[in-house]
């Protein structure tokens, strides 16, 4: 076992100390967006008694430490692990798929294209589907409505505008009515430009001058996004896709394709060892519509909720429909409950309360709140039994391939 170091990334959406506060830790960074835990090169973690990066240790010896299994089928820690902070939305994104991030990331490296350069849309050859657990009240935008009640939702609206500026929302309801409907329209609000502009800033404007509107949590939720983005098209999609709100324990699944958008709350999210994501809107990064229209699956889709299976009354485990990372969660209250920990291959646990001991068949340790360990495939299997007389709270993740 290993303990890390992770470093919080302070994108500009990030929480002044939600992450610090969680894991009581000194707050030495604003805004506190997203600690990373894992092997990614973009930000890989350090082996703290080693003084090197996850990743050049894992590359010492892969089969070793990942597993045989993991190292032949993914040659890399096949998942990156976050702690995700949010007080403003995200960016209207997408991920590839396998194929897709595999070939474009080869043709930019041809183009002559810095990896760092600012309007790169593929920083690895990976695709990227996640799940997000929520720790706090958790809002997201994920996956499109049915057209059926978006045209509902634009009549309402349509409503309460003077007849002079209905042009547009009529446009959108008659392209909801047309053939490959939400892929045509997407498009149309990606790429209008100031007629999209226009109507985002008259339809918020309806929705805070009529009590009707207002009490409806979706237009709500429009006004909420355009007062961050003013007029941006991306308040306008986020009426075309599902407004999800999870309570704490609840968790998401999305895979290549799906638009989605975090808007607020804390949580943890695992996700393939990747970072490439298409963006189109809700955003001061690199946008490329045409890329993100090409990678974007538009067919309706519910709210993307992914269910447990319970391991005990203390113990629960996620395992999406992606064979790189799974996620087992450990909410014990008394002293001594104990759980097998679930893994396969290399592991990152993480406590975020109260103090476990991790054994493994080559020793034990004891984790506290903030605190992290990798824990080598060689090692497996592994238990973690709460300790001290409070509540503990211990996050495990690794991949689903033994």
């Amino acid at each position: 076992m290993f303990e890390l170091n992770n470093a919080i990334r302070d994108y500009h959406w990030g929480s002044d100390s939600e992450i610090s506060d969680l894991l009581n830790l000194p707050a030495e960074i604003t805004p506190q967006a997203e600690m990373w835990l894992g092997a990614h090169p973009g930000c890989p973690s350090r082996v703290a008694d080693e003084d090197v990066a996850l990743n050049d240790f894992i590359a010492q010896d892969p089969q070793h430490i990942l597993g045989t299994t993991v190292a032949q089928r993914f040659g890399r820690l096949p998942y990156l692990f976050k702690v995700l902070s949010a007080t403003q939305p995200l960016s209207i994104q997408t991920h590839p798929t396998l194929k897709q991030a595999q070939e474009r990331f080869a043709s930019e490296n041809a183009s002559g294209k810095a990896l760092d350069a600012a309007d790169r849309n593929y920083k690895d050859d990976n695709h990227k589907p996640e799940m997000l657990y929520a720790l706090t009240d958790f809002v997201a935008l994920s996956g499109f409505r049915q057209p059926a009640q978006i045209i509902k939702d634009l009549r309402l609206v349509s409503g309460e505008l003077p007849a002079n500026q209905l042009g547009e929302v009529k446009r959108i309801i008659g392209l909801l009515q047309g053939s490959d409907p939400l892929a045509q329209t997407f498009k149309h609000i990606l790429t209008a430009g100031v007629p999209v502009a226009q109507a985002v800033e008259q339809i918020c404007a309806a929705i805070e001058s009529s009590a009707k509107l207002s009490s409806n949590i979706h237009f709500a939720e429009l006004v909420s996004i355009n007062k961050i983005y003013p007029n941006d098209p991306g308040v306008l999609v986020a009426l075309l896709l599902n407004l999800v709100f999870l309570e704490p324990g609840q968790a998401i699944s999305l895979g290549a394709g799906n638009v989605h958008a975090y808007l607020r709350g804390l949580g943890i999210e695992v996700m393939a060892n990747s970072d490439n994501v298409l963006r189109g809107g809700l955003t001061s990064k690199h946008i490329d519509v045409p890329e993100l229209l090409d990678v974007t699956i538009a067919q309706p889709s519910p709210a993307p909720i992914l269910e447990p299976v319970a391991l005990a009354n203390h113990d629960r485990l996620y395992k999406p429909e992606f064979e790189e990372f799974q996620l087992q969660v450990l909410d014990p209250t008394q002293p001594g409950q104990a759980s097998d920990l679930q893994l396969h291959g290399a592991a990152i646990i993480l406590c975020t309360a109260g103090e476990f001991l991790i054994r493994t068949q080559e020793g034990q340790r004891t984790i506290t709140r903030g605190q992290s360990l990798f824990i080598t495939a060689a090692e497996l299997p592994a238990s973690a039994t709460l300790q001290g007389d409070t509540r503990g709270q211990l996050f495990a993740s690794s991949s689903q391939l033994d």
